[in-house]
């Protein structure tokens, strides 16, 4: 749990700073990369790129960490500023231009494209236990319907037998 390799000596000290209390916060939850994989939604090749610095991790993937690591809603908030002030100052990838398109891919050490206007985005991917409950939508004209017709039959059900047995 404590053997990470060294970070790159040209990372950024908000970057670096947020790696190491990255790194402390996976150790402290005494879970493998692959146990705090299927603890997040995200992979174990994903938390290993997030804790060696090699991809800025989405801001839900630390909210996830946070919260399997059990640490209180004021910690959990500083890490999200530490977040935002990393993201701010990760190095950028390297741009390469696409042969037949007018786009640029950015290519991060992983060898894994990324179609980027050189900022990092937030990953719009959530766990469905972190998901935001989805706005209630008015009952749909069918649904509406289908009771009128229902409520219909059960009455004329109740006059038919009413006057069967009358």
């Amino acid at each position: 749990m404590g053997a990470w390799q060294p970070l790159p000596d040209d990372l950024p000290s908000e970057v670096r700073h947020f790696v190491e209390q990255l790194r402390q916060l996976k150790d402290r939850t005494g879970l493998s990369l692959v146990a705090l994989g299927a603890r997040t939604a995200y992979s174990k090749s994903s938390w290993q790129r997030y804790l060696n610095a090699t991809q800025p991790p989405p801001r839900q993937a630390v909210v996830a960490l946070c919260r399997v690591a059990g640490i209180d809603k004021d910690e959990a908030e500083r890490f999200g500023v530490r977040w935002e002030l990393a993201v701010q100052a990760w190095p950028k990838p390297v741009t390469v231009p696409e042969k037949s398109e007018d786009v640029t891919r950015a290519v991060d050490g992983t060898g894994i494209e990324n179609e980027e206007n050189g900022e990092y985005e937030d990953d719009p991917t959530l766990p469905w236990w972190d998901a935001p409950p989805k706005a209630s939508q008015p009952p749909s004209r069918r649904l509406l319907t289908v009771a009128v017709v229902l409520v219909v039959v059960l009455v004329l059900a109740a006059v038919i037998g009413a006057v069967a047995l009358g």
